[in-house]
């Protein structure tokens, strides 16, 4: 079912945990998202972020993404992640997305955010949700960019007080606030400080969304969703599970098959001439989306605050 990242917030809050929020740039990650979501049984945001343009076209992949959040068993929320431009942002909306996320964090803060309130004016007319960011995480969504650099996280950081006066200013549903996290692949562990997520929800009164979570351990995601996380975006290990599950099964060298109630399988190698059978590209397709499958699940059962 579809429905706004203010609705699954509002749920969010009632149980206190938080929403997976994970890019999906092409059909097999909305396949893997969605499934897993209606596995266990919660709602899920599947997020299409600008970067992603050169991947997947938002014209080509919105309407997918939406159709599927239609058909699912849960609530699902369609969101546009990162969109650097208003007319990006307008574009989310005119396909239908039922929330926007405006980043005009690199921006000088006023005119962040003067652009946001417009953004909040555009989602008004279509009933979508706004997300917005104070401070700044990096700018990759790839998952190939590097975190853990030595850069100085201080220097980045979400100031409450400016978050307050963000907030009431703009009327936004959900804002995303720098702690310690960024995008890509973590090269030593991230330092995060909780109490800004404590003191921005305490002066702004609003959830808080994760970015950059790669890297984080399951203690530390649970610790931030204590302090007023409500959403968790996802999206760099979950990518690498879908390229090492094709991996595993190439050095494995097998293919499981079941026809007619029997089960085969055929062998192949990655030396020319040297194999049984050809490798279907279609068998490539269902390993990628079954791995990043499973670890969507994992991740889930951790924003749902389960250790199981």
């Amino acid at each position: 079912m579809l429905v706004t990242l203010r609705q699954i917030l509002n749920l969010c809050e009632a149980r206190k945990c938080a929403v997976g929020s994970f890019n999906t740039p092409n059909l097999e990650a909305v396949m893997a998202v969605i499934g897993a979501a209606e596995e266990l049984d919660v709602p899920v945001i599947i997020q299409h972020a600008e970067v992603h343009e050169e991947i997947m076209p938002i014209d080509v992949i919105g309407p997918i993404m939406i159709a599927m959040a239609k058909k699912a068993k849960v609530p699902v929320c369609v969101h546009l992640d990162h969109g650097e431009t208003l007319e990006y942002v307008c574009r989310a909306l005119d396909l239908g997305f039922t929330s926007v996320m405006y980043d005009g964090s690199v921006l000088p803060f006023e005119e962040n955010l003067a652009n946001t309130q417009m953004v909040v004016s555009f989602a008004r007319q279509t009933g979508a949700s706004v997300e917005a960011e104070i401070g700044c995480m990096g700018k990759r969504e790839t998952g190939t960019g590097s975190a853990g650099n030595g850069t100085d996280p201080d220097k980045i950081y979400t100031d409450p007080e400016q978050a307050k006066i963000f907030v009431e200013a703009t009327g936004i549903d959900a804002l995303a606030c720098s702690f310690g996290t960024t995008h890509g692949v973590y090269l030593s562990a991230p330092k995060l400080d909780f109490s800004v997520v404590e003191r921005v929800r305490e002066k702004a009164h609003i959830p808080v969304v994760m970015h950059g979570g790669s890297g984080v351990s399951d203690e530390d995601f649970r610790r931030a969703i204590r302090s007023g996380v409500r959403k968790v975006n996802y999206y760099t290990y979950m990518a690498i599970a879908g390229g090492k599950g094709i991996e595993d099964q190439f050095r494995m060298g097998c293919i499981p098959l079941e026809k007619n109630g029997k089960k085969y399988k055929y062998c192949y190698s990655l030396v020319e001439g040297d194999h049984d059978e050809p490798v279907m590209y279609h068998d490539i397709v269902r390993w990628g989306t079954q791995a990043m499958k499973e670890n969507c699940k994992k991740a889930m059962k951790v924003f749902a605050m389960k250790d199981k």
